[in-house]
């Protein structure tokens, strides 16, 4: 179920908001590409787009939902669940597409998808899903972007909770934790400017 369900970064929601130590920021732009090898291409290029190496980061804490954001220039770039991986918002990855890894699910799980609901095997199965081929195969645990049949761009940010092989072979259940999806209230504030000031 989406974390942003009733998130506000206006109502008093915020534990603090610090800027990173530059130490503790090499750490974390190596964990991003670790993580996401498409931020590695060209020496880091894309990465230095999203955050130059020399401009500072905000770090933004936020107790209730334990989630907190990585912010550059007022804009939420990154969010962690608690010591989870970073996920990008929704507004940054409909800049950088390609990112991250892509599963689609079929028309008819749309609005359960938009109305924050976890992934279900069946939607990524039918003929308007797609997971990606076997040898191309994601082990649980890998952040995806959740896209949907004839739709450009993603509807969501998920974790896979079980591999894409084995979603294949059991074809039932719930497969895929839905964290961050349009016109949740993550997305609403990124929207409205809400970290500007962070």
């Amino acid at each position: 179920m989406s974390l942003f369900k009733s998130f506000s970064p206006q109502k008093g929601d915020i534990s603090s908001s610090t800027a990173v130590k530059s130490s503790v920021q090499r750490g974390m732009r190596t964990k991003l590409l670790e993580q996401y090898p498409s931020l590695a291409k060209d020496d880091g290029v894309l990465l230095e787009s999203i955050w130059p190496k020399k401009q500072g980061i905000t770090l933004v804490k936020f107790s209730r939902e334990h989630v907190s954001f990585l912010v550059y220039k007022g804009e939420a770039l990154f969010f962690q669940h608690f010591d989870g991986p970073y996920l990008p918002t929704l507004h940054l990855l409909h800049k950088y597409p390609f990112l991250m890894p892509q599963i689609q699910v079929d028309r008819g799980a749309i609005k359960f998808l938009l109305s924050g609901a976890n992934i279900m095997a069946p939607g990524l199965l039918t003929a308007g899903g797609r997971l990606p081929p076997d040898e191309e195969a994601l082990p649980a645990g890998t952040a995806v972007a959740v896209m949907a049949q004839d739709k450009e761009s993603a509807l969501s940010i998920g974790v896979l909770k079980e591999g894409t092989q084995e979603i294949r072979k059991k074809g039932k259940g719930i497969v895929v934790d839905n964290l961050h999806c349009l016109g949740d209230d993550l997305w609403l504030a990124c929207a409205k400017e809400a970290f500007k000031g962070r």
